[in-house]
């Protein structure tokens, strides 16, 4: 990746975006637009295709979970989305982790977090941190028939590729996973990227969600694992 990153701001307060362009600008990451709602933000990145989006939850006219949802539905080449809150376990933030988002990050980021959290999910990665994703899914994946009925593609998983899905939702990261299953890392990386093409998903942190909403894991699973689960 040499070309520049480019950002996409949207936050209706001004001296939050004047303080992250500073910050991006200053590592070498380009500020390509910048909106006010979501509304705004749905046009901006029509109309330059950003990389990444920093988006605020909560905006005026239209709230940044909306927005998130027509940006990965409606661009033909879909930015990654972070959403920006001021709530950890925001129930905003798991609907927009549901609709596709690949992480968020709280508004008094560091600015050396800001711009590594930008750059890692530009590669394809996913921003959380097992024990927090685990704790989004508990407090809020609703399961159900109707739930089921979304990922009725879990069907289409071979009984290894549910396995790596189930352990990968308890916080297992790529060498634990090979360690545990006793295959390269290599192979674990393969069944991860099937597994997300086969359930039509952007990163892990969907396929934790996925997992737990079709109880495929519970809340009462408990690993002692607590690497990373953004790697791919």
């Amino acid at each position: 990746m040499t070309e520049p990153l480019r950002v996409l701001l949207a936050d209706d307060q001004t001296l939050v975006r004047t303080g992250f362009r500073m910050i991006l600008g200053a590592d070498g990451i380009d500020v390509v637009a910048e909106a006010t709602n979501g509304t705004e933000a749905v046009e901006a990145v029509r109309r330059t295709r950003p990389d990444v989006v920093l988006m605020d939850v909560r905006m005026p006219e239209m709230d940044g979970l909306e927005a998130t949802r027509r940006i990965l539905t409606g661009a033909p080449e879909q930015p990654r989305v972070i959403i920006l809150t001021t709530f950890d376990l925001d129930r905003y933030v798991y609907a927009a982790l549901s609709a596709g988002a690949s992480g968020f990050l709280l508004k008094d980021v560091t600015p050396e977090h800001l711009t590594a959290a930008v750059r890692i999910v530009r590669t394809g990665d996913a921003l959380l941190a097992p024990a927090i994703t685990r704790r989004l899914v508990q407090r809020f994946a609703q399961r159900g028939s109707d739930t089921a009925a979304l990922h009725s593609d879990l069907a289409s998983l071979t009984p290894r590729e549910l396995e790596v899905l189930g352990l990968l939702a308890r916080g297992l990261s790529n060498a634990e996973l090979a360690t545990r299953l006793h295959l390269a890392e290599a192979t674990v990386k393969t069944h991860v990227a099937r597994i997300l093409a086969k359930l039509g998903l952007r990163d892990r942190v969907q396929a934790v969600i996925v997992a737990y909403e079709t109880a495929l894991v519970s809340a009462g699973d408990r690993e002692t694992a607590e690497q990373a689960t953004e790697q791919t």
